[in-house]
């Protein structure tokens, strides 16, 4: 059995042992594409949606050396015309580019062609002493007339993590392996999977012969990506969990037309650990980008402080170069962003937000990091601040609003109701672990300013929030009352709070009111 060809199915075989969700579809795309001029596809995905796992899949379905029939016989692809005429008919090379690292001074690329052609001398004794792994194919067809299924998982680690003039000879590698003039001879099909889409060089793609396929722009392949929601439900009953709440955790990704994508490693991590916490680890690639959240590129920290209030932000994806070293606008950060799986891009309105609160934990852990001192401070306070909402303590609550405001002055202008409304959802940004808020809340004879409803299950009672801008917040509450905002939120919750909040311009202090309906303060 081989490193890199012939390795046999044992990798997938070992996927399919645990709780698989059939992606095999994906398969369908790449067969009508084998042996025609588009046979070269890079399908890029943010981290932890699955890139390795669908790489095992497609070479357990297209190595000659393995047996896959029982492993395919109960998956989407075997219902599809092209299934038979391709399963398991091809020599096919597997590489990880997490597998190799520079050694004795050679690159990283030396290194990893000289142990690739190692490997293919068990399988071709005929093969003669070759530096160059395409001469090594190249001669292999020439003897042999085979032609070969060439995949690469992670291909843009070297992009990401090597120094620029490893990265250029990395490149030019893959060109010349890809954009020989030999290279349709040799390559049946070549299937690229990593994070970035194909690196660009002077605004085009490196691989120009590449069809691309990304969270951007993912084509008929996007019900490839994620778990969708119909996928999940299926889990949930499996495993008996709470489908609404791994929603609101891992939910909120809109990839192409399918507008309800979970982060399938947080979803089975979910199931594995029984619980709906955060499953999500800073990657190496957003500790990259971390300077230019610190610098606040062309106005990225207000983007992103509006992303945090819930608000969706305009931004133009083809700037930016597929390179993190050529980040040059706040466009192509907020782009990074959705290729790393941190934003959400909606791409009818070319928007990006953020998609849940497992990410949004993650913008605030790395807004401490970045030493957004006041905004940092005021989200770190957040839960206090909830939980003496929830009791009804309203000196607490004055106080904490008058310590926010202070502290918030340097990245939100306190100028109207609706720069408040902005504020004060900043302010209670660690109710979103258990509420779904909702700003202009239609209810009863009009629109509530703030509506906090909790997630199901949750035993966080519902709050109404109406603000005043140097009026009184006892006239906040009447109107509550008058317009029976409240109304729609009885069946959401026993307890109901009302909490009125008026700020005086002129003394910049912070006025509330609340009350407790049909229960008790807890």
């Amino acid at each position: 059995m081989g490193t890199f060809i012939d390795k046999g199915n044992i990798a997938f075989k070992e996927i399919k042992n645990s709780d698989f969700v059939d992606k095999s579809g994906l398969i369908e795309i790449l067969n009508e594409n084998i042996k025609t001029p588009h046979r070269y596809i890079c399908v890029s995905r943010p981290r932890r949606f699955g890139k390795s796992v669908a790489a095992k899949m497609i070479y357990a379905y297209y190595d000659r050396k393995s047996d896959s029939k029982p492993l395919f016989d109960d998956l989407e692809i075997s219902k599809l015309p092209s299934y038979e005429t391709h399963l398991n008919k091809y020599p096919t090379i597997y590489i990880d580019w997490n597998r190799f690292s520079a050694v004795d001074e050679k690159s990283v690329v030396e290194e990893a062609q000289r142990k690739i052609i190692k490997d293919l001398k068990l399988s071709y004794p005929i093969l003669e002493e070759q530096d160059s792994l395409m001469s090594a194919l190249e001669e292999i067809h020439n003897k042999t007339g085979d032609r070969f299924v060439f995949i690469i998982d992670e291909w843009d680690k070297l992009v990401r993590e090597i120094d620029e003039k490893t990265q250029t000879k990395y490149v030019n590698f893959l060109r010349s392996m890809f954009k020989s003039n030999t290279a349709d001879d040799v390559f049946l099909l070549v299937y690229m999977t990593g994070i970035l889409p194909i690196i660009k060089v002077e605004s085009q793609s490196a691989l120009n012969n590449f069809d691309e396929y990304s969270v951007i722009d993912p084509g008929r392949t996007a019900q490839y990506y994620g778990f969708t929601a119909m996928q999940v439900q299926s889990l949930c009953n499996k495993f008996k969990m709470d489908f609404e709440m791994m929603k609101h955790a891992y939910d909120g990704y809109i990839i192409g037309d399918e507008k309800s994508m979970f982060n399938p490693n947080s979803v089975m991590q979910s199931i594995e650990k029984r619980n709906y916490n955060s499953h999500w680890s800073k990657s190496a690639s957003y500790t990259t980008i971390e300077h230019y959240i610190k610098n606040d590129i062309d106005g990225l920290r207000d983007k992103i402080v509006r992303m945090l209030n819930g608000e969706k932000v305009s931004i133009s994806v083809t700037s930016f170069r597929n390179d993190i070293r050529n980040i040059e606008t706040c466009d192509d950060v907020l782009t990074l962003l959705a290729h790393l799986g941190y934003l959400s891009y909606d791409p009818v309105f070319g928007r990006v937000m953020i998609p849940n609160t497992e990410v949004a934990d993650e913008f605030k852990n790395s807004i401490r990091i970045c030493g957004w001192g006041g905004l940092s401070k005021a989200i770190g306070n957040s839960r206090e601040l909830l939980n003496a909402t929830i009791a009804g303590d309203k000196k607490y609550i004055e106080k904490a609003l008058d310590l926010y405001h202070d502290e918030a002055t340097s990245f939100i202008e306190f100028n109207d109701e609706n720069s408040l409304a902005c504020a004060i959802r900043l302010a209670y940004y660690s109710a979103q672990a258990q509420y779904e808020i909702f700003r202009e809340f239609p209810s009863g004879k009009g629109f509530a300013d703030m509506v906090f409803v909790p997630i199901k299950n949750s035993p966080y009672p519902a709050v109404v929030v109406e603000l005043k801008y140097d009026k009184t917040a006892q006239g906040a509450i009447a109107q509550i009352k008058a317009k029976n905002y409240h109304g729609k939120l009885q069946n959401f919750s026993k307890t109901l709070i009302l909490l009125g909040i008026n700020y005086d311009k002129t003394t910049k202090k912070h006025e509330v009111e609340i009350e407790a309906l049909n229960g008790e303060f807890v």
